[in-house]
């Protein structure tokens, strides 16, 4: 567990590297590929791929896990040393004792695994079984029994493949605002396939999140028209325009390229958030799946996203090349989705698509470990509640960057989806219940003061 001040490290580092999963693909996203020079560029198109990376990030993990054996065999070589040429007094009757209660507290320690509901760029929903629970019934996950994970890494590829493909369609901030319906897929799975309880609040609070992504996605609907950039930033975007500072010019830019690849008509703007919203139940069922995993079996959750990663990369790799056998090859397919050769040229060929993708990897490897030394250090629930200020960041961002404009309605739909969220997970409490407690407060307090004037 780490210290006190490494604690707001911890939770910045993971604030930065959510934002950045999200910002950096959707900027992967508005790359040109070809035609560029025309009024409808082909831009980077390739949500497989982007699947792909997210894996590679995953798999990466593994490093940490590797240096931290390192480190723990480094440390015991070190205090074997010590212990050889120390002093060595009179072994008292309680030693035994000390190292056996030293041993199971480390043991305890690495098998904390009641927050391995892991999503590598969003965690919504806490877990539903106690983590102490848990630890006596459980029995490390080893052995062929690992290939178990291969299940939920299959529900991730389709999850994130899907909503690769819906960021294509609607804004950043849109994107992670209706990924805000994952809490209402996983409350329905945990009752159906956990077998789990909800009372009417959770029922409320889920309607609650339902609206907030309808409000959110009606924003982003009435936004979106099919209007090319005007000439008048076309001439503002020539490099020859002494009147405007360098800044201002790579600022045109940007929000030029964003305005020719986001001509979106509301049709396309609706199917994006749908693809999105329904990649929920993929990643709903990868965290049903690791749940009941971990309710029987026991392992660290660093190398729980390890092997996730490696699976993950293994099966979609497997995937795309069968897709780029039967679709990607063909005449209609060439160029497409999935293209795999293509793909991999535009990543190789196009230095700022493969300078985005290696930052890509490098940022979800970070998240997922910055965000379970958070869930370590502080709680499941705080994780959530600072996951959700990674979405008001990532729209700020957005609104700085001039990729989107500023809407009241997704406002208003954002702030249902964190009341929702926050309502569910028990960090706000019902307002019939705080407003009852209060009147039994105040009732205490009036016969408090009652009693008093009587006695005087």
């Amino acid at each position: 567990m780490a210290g006190r001040s490494a604690i707001p490290v911890l939770v910045g580092m993971m604030l930065l590297t959510g934002c950045s999963n999200t910002l950096l693909t959707k900027y992967q996203d508005m790359q040109c590929v070809a035609n560029c020079d025309t009024p409808r560029p082909k831009v980077f198109e390739q949500p497989v791929i982007q699947t792909l990376q997210m894996f590679v990030g995953e798999s990466g993990c593994w490093l940490v896990v590797l240096i931290g054996y390192f480190f723990r065999r480094m440390r015991s070589t070190s205090s074997k040393r010590k212990d050889d040429v120390a002093y060595e007094p009179l072994v008292r009757g309680d030693s035994a004792d000390d190292t056996m209660r030293d041993e199971e507290e480390d043991t305890e320690g690495g098998m904390s695994t009641s927050q391995t509901l892991v999503d590598p760029t969003n965690v919504v929903a806490k877990p539903f079984v106690d983590g102490e629970e848990m630890q006596r019934e459980r029995r490390p996950l080893t052995g062929w029994k690992i290939s178990m994970l291969a299940l939920p890494a299959i529900c991730d590829i389709l999850g994130t493949t899907l909503m690769n493909a819906g960021l294509l369609f609607v804004a950043a901030s849109i994107y992670q605002m209706t990924r805000g319906a994952l809490v209402l897929f996983v409350g329905l799975f945990s009752v159906i396939f956990l077998k789990r309880h909800l009372s009417g609040w959770k029922w409320a609070s889920l309607f609650i999140v339902v609206l907030g992504v309808a409000v959110v996605g009606l924003a982003g609907a009435l936004e979106k028209k099919d209007v090319a950039p005007s000439s008048d930033v076309a001439d503002e975007m020539r490099p020859d325009h002494e009147r405007e500072t360098l800044m201002r010019s790579a600022m045109l830019f940007v929000r030029g390229a964003v305005s020719t690849a986001e001509a979106r008509t509301a049709a396309e703007t609706v199917i994006g958030i749908l693809m999105i919203a329904g990649a929920q139940i993929f990643t709903a069922t990868q965290f049903v799946l690791e749940e009941s995993i971990m309710e029987k079996y026991s392992m660290d959750p660093i190398q729980v996203v390890g092997w996730e990663g490696t699976f993950g990369f293994s099966v979609t790799l497997i995937a795309m090349g069968v897709l780029h056998a039967v679709i990607g090859r063909t005449a209609a397919g060439r160029g497409g989705w999935f293209d795999a050769r293509g793909g991999f040229d535009e990543v190789f060929h196009n230095r700022t698509i493969g300078i985005t993708s290696l930052m890509i990897m490098v940022s979800i490897g970070g998240f997922n470990f910055f965000g379970l030394s958070v869930t370590r250090s502080i709680s499941a629930t705080a994780r959530s509640t600072i996951d959700t200020c990674r979405t008001l960041f990532i729209w700020l961002v957005s609104l700085g960057l001039g990729w989107e404009s500023f809407k009241w309605l997704q406002v208003l739909g954002f702030a249902l989806l964190v009341y929702g969220t926050t309502l569910f997970n028990e960090i706000v409490q019902p307002p019939t219940l705080a407003f009852l407690r209060g009147r039994r407060r105040t009732a205490r307090r009036q016969a408090v003061a009652l009693g008093d004037n009587d006695e005087q």
